[in-house]
């Protein structure tokens, strides 16, 4: 029996050393993680330790207080014993939570004594932190993420992005990578740091434009356009412009029109923009919308050449107007003024009437149709006239007119010039008799050249006689009812032949038959006073 007891002291620590003692070493933990507090005590020989126990220090009011270490309720075997009964006094805690930190002792008992250790091993709880940097960046540009623990245990790290895990570190952002990192340690993965966001921001796309309600449209219903995209940061309210047919509407997300009107009708497309230009493009379009306005019939007329048709001739009339989707059916109708009542005479957008009648005068109208209404024409007169017989010699009347015109002043204009030419050779031959120059045969000569001396225009009244009157002139009886004076000329040769002999009676008789020849009878109409 004492060779067992003996084997026992040999093998105990703390037998041989004599002294009472702990020693305790500080620790740092993540949170999360299992941590062991090193510990060794030591005790004189001859005791024999009974018991063991681990106090936590705690203050209230600056007062500070041991409790023993115990496992809460919510967390069994968070603390556990990890030493022995002679020299190792080692604490393991599990899932290390930030309430773990601070001082913690040791106390043993023996035999003969009980020992409390002098100094405490304290215990830092840290966390991993995530960080991004930058946290909000533009695509494209470089991120690069780093993880602290807060102590100087070296571990080995791991990304998750959104809970899976992510690719390296350091890379170029793009719109996918946007989300939410966080790091943990390799192998105990539900060590992890908080997340953190990574923000990428990149223009707008699947710029989208939509009609509520879609479809076929019809005249006086209401419609709301919308526009949506993809972008980050998101478009916002005043980010959003509404085009039509390529002119500005409105900004907004988007834009309702109460009462739809045919004028509405259009190609639609919005334009997005939150500051972010993508190759040098600040503002994305979405694809165009076509709004097609359907409405029925409206401002229906009646067109047609004149209203005052000739007897036997054709006439067309044309039905038109504004219709969507067209018109698929026209009627017309004939009012006579003796009757109030419509009588349907045709269909068709044309109505051809090839040969007038009277019974086809009155007031038309047309009526067209489509799968939405229908809509009448304000009515239009159609009357006949009879064809003027003679009214082609109109034009050649007129052409014998114009021609008689134009000859009579020319004729005024001609006559106007021989008074005036007569005129001055008459104050020459004037001049020549008072000044008593020039010889008989010169006189006669000048006489002989004066042709239309003898012609002027007479007063109404008969005038005086006169000496002056030439002698190769013969002048007819004048008559002053009618305002006409008749004048004959002789006319004889400048210079007559010299006679010859045995010809005399035929140079007399020649003479005598010029004479005759070139007599010439002168009408002249004279205007009376």
């Amino acid at each position: 029996m004492e060779r067992w007891i003996l084997i026992i002291l040999v093998i105990m620590p703390g037998v041989w050393s004599g002294d009472w003692g702990v020693t305790l070493k500080s620790q740092c933990a993540l949170k999360g993680t299992s941590v062991v507090l090193k510990c060794k005590y030591d005790y004189p020989s001859g005791h024999f330790v009974t018991s063991v126990g681990w106090y936590k220090a705690r203050y209230v009011s600056g007062v500070g207080r041991l409790y023993p270490v115990r496992d809460p309720p919510s967390s069994p075997g968070h603390f556990r014993y990890a030493g022995n009964r002679w020299s190792d006094c080692s604490l393991e805690i599990n899932d290390v939570q930030h309430t773990d930190e601070g001082q913690y002792y040791f106390e043993f008992e023996t035999t003969f004594n009980r020992w409390m250790s002098r100094t405490y091993s304290h215990l830092s709880v840290k966390g991993l932190t995530a960080h991004a940097q930058p946290g909000t960046v533009t695509e494209g540009a470089d991120v690069s993420l780093t993880c602290e623990s807060g102590c100087d245990t070296p571990v080995n790290i791991v990304w998750f992005k959104d809970g899976l895990p992510a690719r390296n570190p350091v890379f170029q952002a793009r719109r996918e990578d946007a989300g939410q990192y966080h790091c943990a340690i390799l192998g105990q993965e539900s060590v992890r740091s908080a997340s953190v966001a990574l923000n990428v921001h990149y223009a707008p796309e699947k710029v989208t434009l939509s009609m509520n309600p879609s479809g076929d449209i019809v005249k006086g219903s209401s419609i709301t356009f919308s526009c949506s995209s993809d972008a980050s940061p998101p478009v916002t309210q005043r980010g959003y412009s509404l085009y039509k047919d390529g002119h500005f509407v409105r900004s907004g997300q988007s834009h309702a029109i109460s009462d739809v009107q045919p004028s509405h009708s259009g190609m639609y497309y919005c334009q997005a923009w939150n500051n972010i230009s993508r190759r040098g493009n600040d503002l994305m379009k979405s694809a165009e919308v076509h709004l097609d306005v359907q409405y029925q019939p409206m401002n229906i007329s009646v067109s047609m050449g004149p209203s005052n048709v000739v007897a036997g001739s054709s006439v067309n009339l044309t039905c038109s107007g504004a219709a969507n989707p067209a018109a698929e059916s026209y009627t017309w109708y004939r009012r006579t003024a003796s009757s109030r009542s419509m009588l349907q005479v045709g269909s068709g957008q044309v109505l051809s009437i090839p040969s007038m009648e009277a019974s086809h005068t009155g007031l038309y109208s047309c009526q067209a149709r489509n799968q939405l209404g229908e809509s009448n024409s304000t009515e239009v007169l159609l009357t006949m006239r009879e064809e003027q017989r003679g009214s082609q010699s109109l034009p050649i009347t007129a052409g014998i007119g114009v021609s008689l015109f134009v000859t009579l002043v020319l004729a005024l204009l001609l006559l106007w010039r021989k008074q005036r030419t007569h005129a001055e050779k008459k104050k020459t031959v004037s001049d020549s008799r008072l000044s008593g120059r020039g010889t008989t045969s010169t006189a006669t000569e000048d006489q002989s050249d004066s042709v239309y001396v003898n012609i002027h225009t007479f007063p109404s009244s008969p005038p005086p006689a006169t000496d002056v009157t030439p002698h190769n002139a013969i002048m007819a009886p004048v008559s002053c009812e009618d305002e006409v004076t008749y004048s004959t000329v002789t006319i004889k040769p400048r210079n007559p032949p010299p006679p010859h002999h045995g010809d005399r009676a035929l140079q007399g008789s020649g003479s005598k038959a010029r004479e005759n020849d070139e007599s010439v009878i002168y009408a002249t109409v004279a205007k009376s006073r």
